[in-house]
């Protein structure tokens, strides 16, 4: 997963778009905490402690722990750890170099602090961002327009002429042009509503972290109102000192969050949740079509298949294994698929399921067994690898389906160890059959795509002309 599809995933697990700023502050925290082995240590601890599953984000400000010299420094590093892995982590270092230096700094953030993001400054232009964004699965947040009273002296400036837009909006722009701009974030000040408003029109997609609120006087509803995207999300609300030196920092940070979330809920486009999440789910899956045409997993033309049969379209889904980026995305699908089905355990069939069943389960948690095509003659001489109990019920994965005959085949080492098999789930049904035959066996498929919705897409987006369309429904009705 990248590092926004982490943010989004905390988000809505915990109905949060609050982020809070870890600054700790020695001179300020109690006397069992001053006294303790490791002061910030024990503070950050503590927060986190009350308010995990009120936030999205937690944001450390490398400033305050370098200024405690190695121990800050040492305090940092383990408050990250603690933080773990669900909960994405935001270090706001304000970095802005080039070259080598810009990369070191990356290195830093993401290797030796452990950041899922940090914030960058854009002054220096596309080649001081890129050793960051390099790191697939992290992201930047380039300072846009900050929260602070002077931030107009710079970033309002016109650029381009009399008619020139303002610079900080120019950074938004040449964010969203950037090739890797999935990966970049905004920063935004709520102290200035106006400017959210703006930078939303300019990059409708981008998540943004918005300082400002509480102490330095930027309002949540004002925030919400300008700056959320469509689908309710999009915002990282940033309360440093609201939360962590309020008397009671988790009864501060629950008020804080439902403070957003009623802003949230005045407005339109988050009131029809169930239809965002459907339009949310097909851009997924648009988005997953046409990155199996790029990598060359479906493919038209003319091919000869195992039966002899002559076919104008390929899929090969074993190509998965060889591109990461695509494997994860389809991995996500099988889970959102898994997640309404009982079961134990997976069994994925070889062997082109088998890398995909390996990023199911790591995705999702569950254990992973395979069915072998063929029984070893020495060793444990087992059937089926890995750990599994007599009567578990495990769902079947594979990689796609065409009349069936192949699945029924895989499941019979499952039935005769004991294992009970209802449903099985593949990426693409070839609808060649393959739904109803199983059917006959009193097994139910789930399938993420179907051919006809891969020829809509590709047909959609210039891939393919609608004579190659054809021809596969043509081919179709024949087979």
């Amino acid at each position: 997963m990248t590092f926004f599809d982490r943010l989004a995933d905390a988000a809505r697990r915990n109905d949060s778009l609050l982020c809070v700023g870890l600054d700790p502050r020695p001179e300020l925290f109690s006397p069992e905490v001053q006294s303790a082995p490791d002061p910030i240590l024990a503070f950050n601890r503590s927060i986190v402690d009350a308010t995990r599953d009120l936030v999205c984000a937690y944001k450390p400000n490398y400033a305050f722990y370098e200024a405690h010299g190695i121990e800050g420094l040492r305090a940092l590093q383990e408050t990250i750890a603690y933080i773990g892995d669900q909960t994405p982590v935001i270090l706001d270092a304000k970095r802005g170099d080039i070259g080598s230096t810009a990369a070191a700094y990356a290195q830093a953030a993401y290797e030796v602090w452990g950041a899922g993001a940090v914030t960058v400054a854009p002054y220096l232009g596309r080649d001081a961002i890129a050793p960051f964004t390099a790191y697939r699965d992290r992201a930047v947040f380039l300072l846009c327009h900050t929260s602070n009273p002077s931030a107009g002296e710079l970033q309002t400036l016109s650029v381009g002429g009399a008619n020139g837009e303002p610079l900080y909006l120019q950074v938004a722009h040449l964010a969203q042009s950037w090739e890797d701009a999935e990966r970049i974030g905004l920063v935004v000040g709520a102290t200035y509503p106006e400017a959210l408003r703006a930078v939303r029109q300019a990059a409708p997609g981008a998540w943004m972290l918005v300082p400002g609120i509480g102490a330095q006087g930027g309002d949540v509803a004002a925030a919400i109102q300008t700056g959320l995207r469509e689908d309710g999300l999009g915002l990282v609300v940033n309360v440093s000192r609201g939360v962590c030196y309020a008397e009671d920092p988790r009864a501060a940070a629950e008020q804080i969050r439902d403070q957003i979330n009623a802003a949230r809920a005045c407005l339109p486009a988050v009131q029809s949740a169930p239809l965002r999440e459907a339009s949310q789910r097909e851009g997924e899956k648009k988005a997953l079509i046409l990155d199996l045409a790029r990598i060359g997993a479906v493919r038209f033309g003319t091919f000869t298949l195992k039966s002899g049969a002559t076919s104008p379209i390929y899929i090969d889904l074993r190509l998965l294994a060889s591109y990461p980026d695509v494997l994860a995305r389809a991995a996500t699908a099988y889970a959102g698929l898994l997640q309404g089905l009982n079961y134990q355990r997976i069994a994925a069939i070889p062997y082109a399921a088998l890398p995909i069943g390996t990023a199911v389960s790591l995705q999702t948690g569950e254990p992973l067994i395979y069915p072998r095509k063929e029984t070893k003659a020495y060793g444990t001489r087992r059937a089926i690898e890995g750990v599994y109990e007599s009567g578990e019920r495990v769902v079947v994965l594979d990689d796609l389906i065409t009349t069936g005959g192949s699945k029924i085949e895989a499941i019979a080492p499952l039935a005769e160890a004991d294992l009970t098999v209802k449903d099985i789930v593949v990426l693409i049904d070839r609808q060649g059959g393959g739904q109803e035959e199983l059917a006959r066996h009193g097994y139910a498929l789930h399938s993420v795509l179907n051919l006809e919705q891969i020829l809509d897409v590709l047909v959609a987006h210039g891939e393919i002309d609608e004579t190659q369309r054809q021809e596969v429904n043509d081919w179709l009705a024949q087979t």
